[in-house]
């Protein structure tokens, strides 16, 4: 690859050849350079091959669209990658003198590392790039070169220099090659040793967001596109805008937290806004997102924050970059996931004497789902043990150092309870270990606990299984078994930096059962369905339960919605032969259709207190109405630019028609939009799609269909392209 004669700073003509000439930053002030000097009379570099294809496959970049289009070199930092250099005369390594510089930022200085100077086979072994020269061939010459471990990640300027004399003769290559990261090099700290987990958590453009409730938890197919031609160039302009500081831009703590930052637009210039009203009418649902690529192309051409985004939305586009940038990462969803707001390592709900939330306390929430991020990275500053799966968020809940970002923090250290290890500690292991305490106000006007559920959050914690599409749970990675003596020592050694109340573990256990029962496992938009409270006294003595049971759609953040059925009970003697009472709500179809939210959840919260005890039962459970399945029909295999066509299915189980339809289809070519005609009430819906694919490989198409009031219903089906 040739280079044009780019030039920076102050400048001057030399006399003799015309060329422009400027002073370098030696000490010596003779020294000149010159750029793109006359090669019919001077030793000099005239052209630079890359070997993109084969320096590409070694480093494992070579899906990256640069890549395939052998347009620009991107290398992992640690691992060699060569160069041939061809001169304008034969060079002589005895009196020849050959220098590559590597520059990169703004200002390039060799104080801070953002200027390197490189001589081929330096005997210096203090220098951390390294070069040497592998192979002579008429004028040219093989050039291998290293870059550290500890590279700073971005575009890295090159520049090749002959020193003869005086002068410096330069050739500056006009595209930069691009250094990421290197999970294969033992020395960076992203290693990762197992060539299975690297396959899945750098290499694999497509995965599943888990998402639904802990009752009904369901994959939503998801692509994350990293090797798509804008992914790399947007990472990489995020981090150089957000001025990460460069001592930092090699370690991959401080990357992955400026990522969490920036993929919200909340403080910042980021790349998604949050939208959880459900009006989404002057941007984009974040249901009808896809994948990754979509967003970033958008955001690429408008260099502004996209609409609109959820957890889950957030989590994809944090896979995304962290694999681009070459982190090993991945998406994982907690479901029964509670949101501290406060910090004391409870979730704290308070209710009036009529067993209503009082809305004049703040009131922490618990998400039926969240969806957040795990890189893989040693923790060198920290004790042994914390490195592996670091827990982050992009989601924007709460500030951190006045940001809105999360982590990284070592999974390991959540699972024990040490919330004081950077970053953010304290609100993870709430959103998985934290317990549901109860309050309503004494006859003094003061708040008492009234029950404690500990075993409220923290559920099916799942992520897509390495090289399969199974869920895996990894619920064990972040707590120990629920219940156990090693869980409870988790949350009480958090506790002594949370909440001081500890004086709420001392409650006796009441007399009455209460348990709450759905009629089915599995209920389905458009179903009826019927709940049942099962109360049993376990003593001989009289007991009287009042209290109330109401349903409510909500939206998946714990925010509740509209009444959808309530029945409040009056002193029900709950005596001890047979023992066992039931309250029962039934709901239809017609109850519930027009208050659904994007997720279709519903609330259940029951509260009873029994007279002569005084013991209160408080619960509150979501379940998931669950949506049709998309149906694809597909060739197993197509050929790479050549039109095949699919057909998608589903049958509408509302009483009412779906209107506003349209499907986005994408993961075998650039993602876009179809409009549909509506579909009728219990209909069965068909649609014929072309596609004609972009890229090779084991590609997996996603489709999705969107409509008023039914939205997010997908499919996917894995399709080989040769």
């Amino acid at each position: 690859m040739g280079a044009g004669a780019s030039i920076c700073g102050s400048t001057h003509v030399q006399p003799d050849t015309g060329r422009w000439v400027q002073p370098t930053d030696r000490r010596d002030s003779n020294v000149n350079v010159i750029i793109d000097p006359d090669p019919k009379t001077t030793l000099t570099a005239v052209s630079v091959e890359l070997n993109i294809k084969d320096n590409s496959e070694l480093h494992h970049t070579n899906k990256y669209a640069f890549s395939i289009a052998k347009t620009k070199l991107i290398v992992r930092r640690g691992q060699p990658f060569v160069i041939d250099v061809e001169f304008s005369k034969d060079f002589n390594e005895k009196s020849d003198g050959l220098k590559i510089i590597f520059e990169t930022g703004k200002k390039p200085l060799a104080t801070k590392g953002t200027s390197v100077e490189i001589t081929p086979d330096d005997e210096d072994g203090t220098k951390e790039w390294k070069a040497s020269i592998k192979s002579k061939k008429d004028k040219a010459l093989k050039v291998s070169i290293t870059a550290p471990p500890s590279c700073f990640i971005g575009k890295w300027n090159v520049k090749i220099d002959v020193v003869r004399d005086s002068n410096i003769y330069r050739l500056e290559l006009a595209d930069p090659i691009y250094v990421i990261f290197n999970p294969w090099c033992k020395d960076d700290t992203v290693y990762m040793a197992d060539a299975n987990l690297l396959k899945e958590y750098v290499l694999n453009e497509t995965g599943q967001i888990y998402y639904g409730s802990q009752s009904a938890v369901a994959p939503r197919p998801w692509n994350f596109g990293q090797f798509e031609s804008c992914v790399l160039e947007v990472a990489i302009y995020l981090l150089d805008s957000s001025e990460l500081k460069w001592p930092v831009r090699g370690s991959p703590v401080s990357v992955v937290r400026k990522i969490s930052a920036l993929v919200n637009s909340a403080d910042d210039s980021g790349v998604l806004t949050g939208n959880w009203s459900g009006d989404y009418s002057d941007g984009r649902s974040p249901l009808s997102w896809t994948g990754s690529a979509a967003i970033l192309e958008e955001f690429w051409k408008s260099k502004r924050p996209v609409k609109y985004g959820q957890c889950w939305v957030f989590s994809g586009l944090s896979t995304t970059i962290c694999r681009t940038l070459g982190i090993p990462a991945r998406s994982v969803s907690n479901f029964q996931s509670a949101h501290d707001s406060d910090g004391s390592i409870t979730i704290d709900f308070h209710y009036t004497s009529k067993g209503e939330l009082d809305d004049s306390v703040k009131n922490d929430s618990i998400w039926n789902f969240h969806v957040w991020n795990e890189a893989w990275m040693s923790r060198p500053e920290l004790t042994s043990g914390y490195g592996g799966w670091q827990a982050f968020d992009a989601t924007p809940q709460e500030t951190s150092e006045g940001v809105y970002c999360c982590g990284p923090v070592p999974v390991a250290a959540i699972k024990l309870g040490e919330v004081t290890l950077p970053y953010d500690g304290p609100f993870v292991f709430a959103e998985v270990n934290a317990d549901r305490v109860h309050w309503k106000k004494n006859k003094l006007g003061q708040w008492e606990c009234i029950s404690i559920d500990k075993n409220a959050v923290g559920k099916k914690m799942s992520t897509k299984a390495a090289n399969s599409n199974e869920r895996e749970d990894v619920t064990s990675n972040y707590k120990p078994e629920e219940g156990s003596a090693e869980e409870r020592a988790a949350v009480l050694r958090a506790n002594q930096t949370g909440s001081n109340r500890k004086d709420i573990y001392k409650q006796k256990p009441g007399d009455v059962d209460f348990n709450l029962v759905q009629d089915r496992k599995e209920t389905l938009v458009g179903d009826n369905f019927q709940l049942k409270l099962k109360m049993s006294n376990k003593t001989s003595n009289k007991r009287t339960v009042s209290g109330r049971m109401e349903v409510r759609t909500m939206y998946y953040t714990g925010v509740l919605a509209d009444l959808v059925k309530s029945v409040v009970f009056t002193d029900v003697d709950v005596s001890s032969n047979p023992g066992k009472i039931e309250i029962e709500i039934e709901a239809k179809e017609g109850d519930y259709s027009a208050k659904l939210r994007d997720c279709c959840m519903l609330d259940v919260t029951i509260w009873a207190v029994v007279k002569e005890t005084e013991q209160y039962f408080v619960k509150k459970e979501d379940f998931r109405l669950l949506k049709p399945n998309l149906a694809i029909k597909a060739p197993s295999s197509v050929k790479l630019g050549e039109e095949f066509d699919a057909e998608v299915s589903f049958t509408n189980p509302l009483n009412q028609p779906l209107t506003k339809c349209f499907l986005v289809v994408d993961g075998l070519a650039q993602s876009r939009e179809i409009s549909q005609s509506k579909v009728s009430a219990k209909s069965n819906f068909t649609a014929k799609i072309t596609i004609k694919p972009t890229k090779k490989g084991n590609c997996q198409l996603i489709v999705i269909f969107n409509s008023q009031p039914l939205e997010d219903i997908h499919g996917s089906q894995q399709i080989k392209v040769t």
